[in-house]
C-alpha cells in the first residue's frame, strides 16, 4: 500500500511496513531505480521488529510537486531536505538510514546537516561525497561517462527522447549479465514516467560537477558537505565486487572519512544493485549492523 505525506514542496509517496512504533529504518533508493529495490530486504527488517519507511524520491513514481512553478532540482542536498521534512511530517525524531546509490549520498547529507536525527547509516554502492568531489582518474571517469553525457546539449536531448533506454544501459553495464528480467525492468520503469524524472536526473548529475548550481534552498547544506571531512556516526559501507560503475578500488579509502565505528563489506559476485541481486545476504549484514 502506498501512503502519502505533504511537505512544503512535495506530496511524497512512501511505503510503510512493520511495527507502528519503535525504531524506524528509512530506506532510500537510487537511480535508476525505485523503492521496489527493497522488496527482498523489507521482510527481514519487519521480522526483526523494525518500522520501515521507503519513499519515492522527487521525480520518481507518484511523488509529485505541489506547485507547477517549483524547480525540478535533484542535487543530493535538496533531496535530503525533502527527506528531513518527511521525517518531521511523520513525527520521526531519529531514524536509521540505509541508502543505495543516490540514497547513499542523501543519507550522508542528512548526517552532515542533522547528526542528532540520524542514529546510524548504511551506504550501498556509492562512496560518500564528504570533503567535495575531485575530478576522478581517467579509469573511473570512463565508467561515469553518463555523468558527462548529460552535461552536453546533445546528451540532454537524447536522454529526454529515451529515458528508459538510457537507464537500461546502466542496468546492463553495472552488474553481471542476466541479473534482471525484462518484466522487472519494465515494472521499475513505471516510476520513471513521473513528469519531473528527467529534469531531476539531469540536474542531479550536472550539479555534482558544478555544471549547474544546486537548488538555492540547499546551498548551505551542499557547502557543509564539501567542508566536512569526516563523520563520527556508526557507518556500514557495502558494495558489490563486480560493480560496473563504482568498482571496489573506488571505495578502498572510504574508511578515512569516518572516525566512529565503521565497516566496509564487498559482496562476491554482486554488482551495483545488491538489494536486488543478493537481498538475503545483504539483509543479514544490515541486521547485524543495526543490532549492534
Amino acid at each position: 500500500m502506498i501512503h502519502y505525506a505533504s511537505t512544503s514542496l512535495l506530496n511524497i509517496a512512501y511505503r510503510q511496513e512493520g511495527a507502528s512504533t519503535g525504531q524506524t529504518v528509512m530506506l532510500l533508493h537510487g537511480w535508476p531505480d525505485d523503492p521496489t529495490t527493497w522488496d527482498g530486504v523489507i521482510p527481514h527488517l519487519v521480522d526483526a521488529g523494525y518500522r520501515v519507511i521507503a519513499p519515492w524520491l522527487r521525480g520518481f513514481g507518484t511523488t509529485t510537486f505541489l506547485r507547477p512553478g517549483t524547480a525540478h532540482t535533484g542535487n543530493a542536498g535538496m533531496i535530503a531536505l525533502d527527506i528531513l521534512e518527511l521525517m518531521d511530517t511523520l513525527g520521526l525524531q531519529t531514524v536509521r538510514l540505509i541508502g543505495h546509490d543516490w540514497g547513499a549520498n542523501i543519507a550522508e547529507a542528512l548526517a552532515v546537516g542533522w547528526p542528532d536525527r540520524i542514529d546510524r547509516m548504511a551506504l550501498l554502492s556509492t562512496p560518500p561525497r564528504l570533503g567535495g568531489m575531485p575530478t576522478p582518474p581517467f579509469e573511473h571517469a570512463q565508467l561515469e561517462w553518463y555523468h558527462w553525457f548529460q552535461a552536453t546539449k546533445r546528451g540532454e536531448v537524447a536522454v529526454r527522447a529515451d529515458p528508459n533506454g538510457f537507464a537500461h544501459i546502466m542496468w546492463e553495464n553495472w552488474s553481471p549479465k542476466g541479473w534482471f528480467t525484462k518484466d522487472t525492468f519494465q515494472h521499475v520503469a513505471l516510476s520513471w514516467r513521473n513528469p519531473a524524472f528527467v529534469d531531476v536526473t539531469l540536474h542531479s548529475y550536472r550539479s555534482r560537477w558544478d555544471e549547474t548550481p544546486p537548488d538555492p534552498k540547499s546551498v548551505d547544506l551542499e557547502e557543509r558537505i564539501k567542508s566536512t571531512k569526516t563523520l563520527s556516526l556508526p557507518t556500514l559501507y557495502i558494495q558489490g565486487e563486480t560493480d560496473g560503475v563504482n568498482p571496489p578500488a573506488v571505495s578502498e579509502q572510504v574508511h578515512e572519512k569516518f572516525t566512529g565505528a565503521f565497516q566496509r563489506i564487498v559482496l562476491s559476485g554482486v554488482g551495483h544493485f545488491p538489494s536486488r541481486e543478493a537481498p538475503d545476504l545483504l539483509s543479514a549484514h544490515l541486521l547485524d549492523f543495526l543490532a549492534r
